[in-house]
């Protein structure tokens, strides 16, 4: 990967619906070998996929939930339940597995504290192992991105 791929990169990372023409003309190059180029890292799995990043308050999931999930037991089964289990949860956004005093963290976005209520009681409470759940509320969202710095 080189300089240009790099500014492509980050250019698609800043607004993924740039042209391929708009990219070409900020690099001095022509539309073809940028077309190509965004090809390749797309083949190449630099770049997984284009998605639309939504405002939480318009779409009425503006309470943010950082959820720790400890597990009873830590066997590979138990695990492998969990981690196929919370992809059917719509509410959350992010789950990752931690090493150090918690087994997951779950990103959580719901419209109120009653619908994080509910999520808990009627559909994370239901996933056998789970030993202990503390979850902290976003007051304030400080820095928000989706960029990775290349």
């Amino acid at each position: 990967m080189d300089e240009i791929d790099k500014t492509i990169l980050r250019t698609l990372q800043k607004d993924a619906k740039v042209t391929a023409k708009e990219i070409a003309t900020q690099l001095n190059l022509t539309i073809s070998p940028v077309y190509e180029r965004i090809r390749r890292l797309e083949k190449e799995g630099y770049i997984k996929r284009y998605a639309a990043i939504l405002d939480k308050e318009l779409i009425g999931r503006s309470v943010t939930g950082l959820c720790q999930v400890s597990m009873q037991y830590h066997n590979a089964a138990f695990i492998d339940n969990f981690e196929k289990q919370i992809q059917d949860l719509e509410e959350v956004q992010e789950c990752y597995h931690m090493a150090g005093q918690v087994d997951f963290i779950l990103k959580i976005n719901v419209k109120s504290l009653e619908d994080y209520h509910e999520f808990v009681r009627y559909k994370l409470s239901k996933i056998e192992n789970i030993g202990v759940l503390n979850t902290t509320f976003v007051l304030k969202e400080i820095k928000h991105t989706s960029e990775f710095y290349i």
